[in-house]
């Protein structure tokens, strides 16, 4: 079953949303040409957007998680990410030194903002967490479990790296999100496995996360296995936009088929970039609420390796094209954050992304009326990337194949 947002249960065949439904919100009039390059946000027609109010709009749950070294880089993101309606949970692992993960969680407790919203939960007993082994998907499915936990009032997950970075402000994404039908999930996704059928899938690993203290890479099993029967393997991003009633389904499990999975995937090679989308496109209660897209902008070799390129300025007018809310990966403090926070967010050095919500002074500094959302540039260059993509979904194009 699918929860809806309003309380109602829906069962059988009246819970399959179709997706020609789920993006009729979309008027016709939304262009789909992309911008030039040279782009200057000050030069963008804004537009009068009219802000919708009170229980249209919606609620994130993000996870952003890091590691040894990534304080600085995860505290910068949260800053940028952050907006009091919102849900929180923040992760640095095992392997991060003890006086990092207490540096964080002081500065959480001791920050205004976080402290009077107390929208911002830090993990204190660390996971170990190992980016090729099923560990990041146990570490993310804790986060989800903590999330549904502290709050029932939000309605997607979106999980991030302090390497990731925000595209649009949060007022844009809410408001991107508010005509949205809140049982969509942002997954990219594909059953043509190619190579990764026999370097990924029939290899069996070990993750020395699960049962270790000190951070080493995966290794090998034998023998090696075959490709399974009792369910379809897909493949893809491990960045996603989940709606809470497919966490709910994650969590719960309630027909088994997640924990199943869970199981199979603890000896699969980069299981982060499969367990959700095999996950979701074997239950056909969920298959029709699935886009095709994680709503990132990242640059990959041909074929792709392990790790992505790290973006620098060079990248900008890409990234901008991209109409992606996210990108990732960027280096701590990299110029091109500079310029992503001057030019796309209006956000100054060590405060937070300016939104409607913002009072006092200096600017952010308290909290005002968060139930208002005041979107930009942002806010219309996503809603085209959604509109593209709703183009292909109505076409039934790219869901579950």
């Amino acid at each position: 079953m699918i929860r809806s947002r309003n309380g109602v249960v829906e069962h059988g065949e009246e819970m399959v949303y179709r997706i020609n439904s789920l993006f009729s919100i979309f008027p016709a009039h939304i262009s789909m040409n992309q911008r030039k390059p040279g782009y200057a946000e000050s030069k963008i027609n804004q537009g009068a957007l009219p802000p919708p109010s009170g229980p249209t709009v919606p609620r994130f749950a993000y996870l952003v998680s890091g590691s040894k070294g990534d304080l600085e880089k995860l505290w910068r993101t949260l800053h940028a990410l952050y907006h009091p309606r919102n849900q929180y949970v923040v992760h640095l692992d095992l392997e991060a030194p003890a006086d990092e993960r207490l540096a964080l969680a002081s500065r959480i407790k001791n920050h205004t903002i976080f402290s009077k919203v107390g929208n911002v939960y830090m993990i204190t007993k660390a996971n170990m967490v190992t980016y090729r082994g099923p560990t990041m998907v146990a570490n993310t499915l804790h986060a989800c479990a903590i999330l549904l936990k502290r709050s029932k009032d939000w309605d997607w997950f979106i999980n991030l790296s302090a390497s990731d970075y925000p595209l649009v402000t949060q007022d844009d994404l809410l408001y991107a999100f508010s005509s949205l039908n809140r049982n969509l999930n942002f997954i990219e996704h594909t059953s043509q496995l190619g190579w990764k059928a026999d370097k990924r899938a029939m290899p069996l690993i070990i993750d020395p996360g699960l049962y270790m203290s000190t951070k080493s890479d995966v290794f090998l099993a034998t023998p090696r296995r075959t490709l399974p029967t009792a369910f379809k393997l897909f493949t893809g991003s491990a960045w996603t936009v989940l709606s809470h009633s497919f966490v709910e389904f994650c969590v719960w499990g309630w027909d088994n088929l997640p924990r199943t999975l869970l199981m199979y995937y603890t000896n699969f090679v980069s299981s982060p970039e499969g367990y959700f989308q095999t996950v979701i496109c074997n239950v056909p209660e969920f298959t029709n609420t699935v886009v095709n897209h994680d709503l990132h902008y990242i640059s990959w070799d041909t074929p792709p390796k392990q790790h992505p390129h790290t973006l620098t300025l060079n990248d900008t007018d890409k990234m901008i094209r991209s109409n992606a809310a996210f990108a990732r990966k960027f280096k701590q403090d990299d110029p091109v954050l500079d310029k992503i926070d001057k030019d796309l967010l209006g956000r100054a050095s060590r405060s937070f992304t300016p939104g409607a919500w913002c009072s006092g002074k200096p600017k952010c500094s308290e909290v005002g009326d968060f139930n208002k959302i005041k979107p930009g540039p942002g806010a219309q260059r996503l809603r085209q990337l959604i509109a593209a993509l709703a183009m292909k979904a109505n076409l039934g194009q790219d869901q579950c194949k």
